[in-house]
């Protein structure tokens, strides 16, 4: 068996898992049936109870012990990692198991803050009543991740729904099955109380009929669009919120002041990392007509000294593809470019001298937003650049997109880099950096348009895996039963509160510290009797 797949023998289907770079078997995973993925669910709801009452700090302590067992096991885990999704070891360690520890260990340390109550400061009723935010789980939250980043995706999004006090289903991309079943593999050597997590082996067809139902509380998906709103109109049925991360086109502006060194250096590695299998990849390039020679000249030559190949003795920069179909766009998005006039500066056809699904980090000029390169996400090693005349136009074309996801601003006045930034239409813009940010626990990850909503990472994605509830406490005395609002209702009351709006709209409740003593002080005592 040569190519990814399923097979069917007597004792059910198997996922086929093989190594991209070489096309051999890695092994065979059983895949789930309804019945087994329904009683998984079922498990999740049975513990969510018990696991969401302990403390955050034992809920903490569990994932502390995942850490230790991450970090126990990094030599296995960066293996599994590059022989199932195909990315040098180097990166694999980069990009997945170190920002993984130090999420993990930021957020056990920070978590009791972030989640606990929240006191709302009250402008009118202040002293009277008060009210505050408290934070609890959803229940059952189904994660279902992508192959690109099979390792640090899931594990961020598990552990912030674990730490808040959440139970997780968790289904990974078919092509990664057994890095799924290395995470799955964590949590049983911490002894985790059953039914707290639960790993799901099964295609993608299995999601909307057996992880998104009434046991489910939300979903967290990164994918492409077009599996994302399918998940989102499965959640819809149930009313199930969803936090979506889906594909990008991640513009990079060039301005004429840029340390050119480094924009060509942060192009390369931001367009070919993961063989730019990266939904934040650097996709379209627009830069400043006085330096474009300049930064295509190094761009081309620091291209062509990326090593690609498999990965047997930390040797090669970049790896294959994850599988035939990802190639195969690839080579469309090519031929069309070539098809439509551009200029194919380096790379540009698939490494047939190298047996796994390899294509050449591939540098395109004289390309404009007709050509798919240009406006369809590619997810692979394609690097179309475009000579503007000015910063506003490369701001226009940045944001000629239906997605926004991430994008970056290279200048040496980064004032002027902030303001560009600020009128791009993306979830993230980076100034003379480009999609590193996700490796930042403290900073937000998401974007607009088709790119999804909803965030990961930061306070905001821990947030997502919360709901907020309000409580509201009257501190006035028990004597006192009367409310401006109470029955009955009469021309006097309507009155009062006619004055009152008048009041507080001029400004005038600034001056007011009590609301249920300045209406005394307005009304005599049998008027007050009338009214209340």
């Amino acid at each position: 068996m040569s190519l990814k797949g399923t097979i069917t023998k007597p004792d059910g289907r198997y996922f086929v898992s093989v190594n991209p770079a070489n096309l051999k078997p890695i092994g065979e995973l059983r895949i789930m049936d309804d019945a087994e993925i329904k009683q998984r669910v079922d498990m999740a709801e049975k513990a969510f109870p018990s696991w969401s009452g302990l403390s955050l700090e034992r809920r903490g302590e569990y994932l502390g012990a995942v850490k230790e067992q991450l970090i126990k096991n990094y030599d296995d885990i960066a293996e599994i990692i590059s022989k199932e999704m195909g990315k040098p070891r180097i990166e694999a360690s980069l990009a997945e198991l170190m920002l993984v520890v130090d999420l993990i260990d930021y957020f056990v340390k920070r978590a009791a803050k972030m989640l606990a109550d929240e006191p709302i400061p009250l402008h009118l009723a202040r002293g009277i009543k008060s009210s505050k935010l408290n934070y609890r789980p959803y229940g059952v939250i189904s994660v279902i991740s992508p192959w690109n980043y099979p390792f640090a995706i899931p594990m961020s999004e598990i552990a912030l729904a674990l730490l808040a006090g959440n139970t997780v289903v968790f289904k990974p991309a078919s092509d990664v099955m057994f890095i799924g079943k290395k995470i799955e593999e964590l949590f049983k050597a911490v002894d985790l109380p059953e039914g707290v997590f639960s790993f799901i082996s099964a295609p993608g067809s299995a999601v909307a009929k057996s992880m998104i139902g009434p046991k489910i509380r939300k979903v967290i998906f990164t994918g492409s669009v077009s599996v994302g709103k399918q998940v989102m109109e499965a959640a819809s049925k149930y009313l199930i919120p969803v936090v979506l991360e889906l594909g990008g086109k991640d513009p990079m502006i060039v301005c004429k002041d840029a340390n050119i060194e480094l924009a060509a250096r942060g192009a390369v590695w931001g367009a070919f990392t993961n063989a730019g299998q990266v939904c934040a990849s650097i996709e379209r390039v627009y830069v400043m007509k006085e330096v474009a020679d300049e930064f295509i000249k190094k761009v081309v030559e620091k291209t062509k000294k990326i090593r690609v190949g498999q990965d047997t003795d930390f040797n090669v920069d970049m790896g294959p593809m994850v599988n035939e179909g990802q190639l195969k766009i690839v080579e469309e998005h090519v031929a069309d470019a070539r098809q439509k006039g551009a200029s194919i500066l380096t790379g540009g056809e698939r490494l047939k001298e190298l047996k796994g699904f390899f294509y050449p980090p591939t540098v395109l000029t004289n390309v404009n937003h007709s050509m798919k390169c240009v406006s369809e996400e590619t997810f692979g090693p394609l690097l179309p650049i475009m000579v503007v005349n000015s910063e506003d136009e490369a701001v226009k074309l940045a944001n000629d997109t239906v997605y926004g996801l991430t994008a970056s601003v290279w200048t040496k006045d980064r004032e002027r880099g902030e303001e560009i930034a600020k009128q791009i239409d993306a979830g993230s813009v980076a100034v003379n950096e480009h999609a590193y940010t996700y490796g930042l626990p403290e900073t937000p990850w998401g974007g607009i348009r088709d790119s999804g909503m909803g965030r990961t990472h930061s306070k905001m994605g821990l947030m997502e895996m919360v709901v907020p509830y309000h409580i509201n406490i009257d501190h006035l005395p028990d004597s006192m039963t009367w409310r401006p609002w109470f029955y009955p209702y009469s021309r006097e009351k309507y009155e009062l509160l006619k004055t009152l709006t008048a009041a507080f709209g001029a400004g005038a409740y600034a001056k007011i510290k009590n609301l249920a003593s300045s209406t005394k002080m307005l009304l005599s005592s049998n008027t007050r009797k009338k009214i209340f």
